[in-house]
């Protein structure tokens, strides 16, 4: 069960990180290096939907429309040179050990209001943990809104199954097979999503949850193994925000992270990481101690076209 969400704590980053992966969440205050990070995105943001404000630009537009400049928006963020380099600059804001701090290529999110777009490039996420998909229990998530959002357009974190096992389908999910084929794809899911994902194959309870705000500039930081879900948004905006994962080489090393309760999938997403200070990567000797079965089938590291 969560216990506690930590505001601003002066953890180190040895100290943080344990927390996390004994179920806390740590929030962080808006702060210079993160409204950077946040307005870059705004910017690209702004420029694609112009001359339409973002936050109601569905209202004025099809679906089809919509997932027009969605589609392209998310790459060209995730792998614009200037991304990484902010991401960067707001982990060691944030005391990151910079030479065993690896991060991966973050996530532009597109969550609009009303149901207009649920799929694809705006697919509302099921219940959920990220190590159904591959992440290795030491991964770190870092969730920030880019506009500010309320309570209607936020995530939920579902405690009770921290540590309660959930049936669920990972044991059919392989990252590289995903890597091949339903990332690749998500720009033509737009009515109805039908990528294989890991999902719960018994009821979840959603309540209690914990739904955390925070202003745009501010970071809700948590575990990879944490089940969260994506809540119905019925605000009347949309919801934009991006959210990049981390792990420590030491714990890589170590197999040192959250407990696995009920994640079966294959493969996994490390290669996708690069050190803090260099965007090297992790070395394979380290990454195939994680491999589970055959690396050949599918690929192992996603390159947009």
């Amino acid at each position: 069960m969560l216990n506690t969400v930590y505001f601003d704590p002066k953890f180190s980053d040895e100290e943080r990180r344990k927390q996390i992966y004994s179920g806390q969440i740590v929030v962080f205050s808006p702060r210079p290096s993160i409204q950077a990070l946040a307005e870059h995105a705004r910017q690209m943001i702004e420029e694609a939907f112009a001359p339409l404000d973002p936050l109601t630009a569905q209202f004025h537009m099809s679906v089809e429309e919509y997932v027009a400049i969605g589609a392209p928006l998310k790459p060209k963020f995730i792998h614009h040179p200037r991304t990484k380099e902010l991401i960067r600059d707001v982990l060691l804001d944030l005391k990151c050990e910079a030479e065993k701090t690896y991060l991966d290529v973050p996530r532009l999110r597109l969550t609009t209001s009303n149901g207009y777009l649920t799929s694809g490039v705006g697919y509302a996420f099921h219940p959920h943990r990220d190590t159904w998909y591959s992440a290795p229990m030491s991964q770190l998530n870092w969730w920030l809104p880019i506009y500010d959002f309320s309570s209607e357009s936020s995530m939920a974190f579902h405690p009770r199954y921290f540590n309660e096992p959930v049936r669920n389908g990972s044991r059919n999910f392989n990252y590289y097979e995903w890597n091949s084929n339903g990332r690749k794809n998500a720009a033509q899911q737009i009515h109805k999503d039908e990528r294989v994902q890991p999902k719960p194959e018994q009821e979840v309870e959603l309540d209690p949850q914990v739904r955390v705000v925070c202003p745009a500039g501010g970071i809700i930081l948590f575990s990879a193994a944490q089940l969260h879900s994506t809540v119905p948004n019925t605000s009347g905006l949309s919801r934009y925000s991006m959210d990049f994962r981390t792990v420590n080489l030491d714990d890589v090393v170590n197999h040192q992270g959250a407990t696995n309760i009920d994640s079966e999938c294959t493969g996994t997403s490390l290669r996708d990481f690069m050190r803090c200070t260099d965007f090297s990567r992790l070395p394979e000797e380290i990454v195939s101690t994680y491999d589970t079965g055959p690396v050949s089938d599918g690929v192992l590291v996603f390159q947009p076209h």
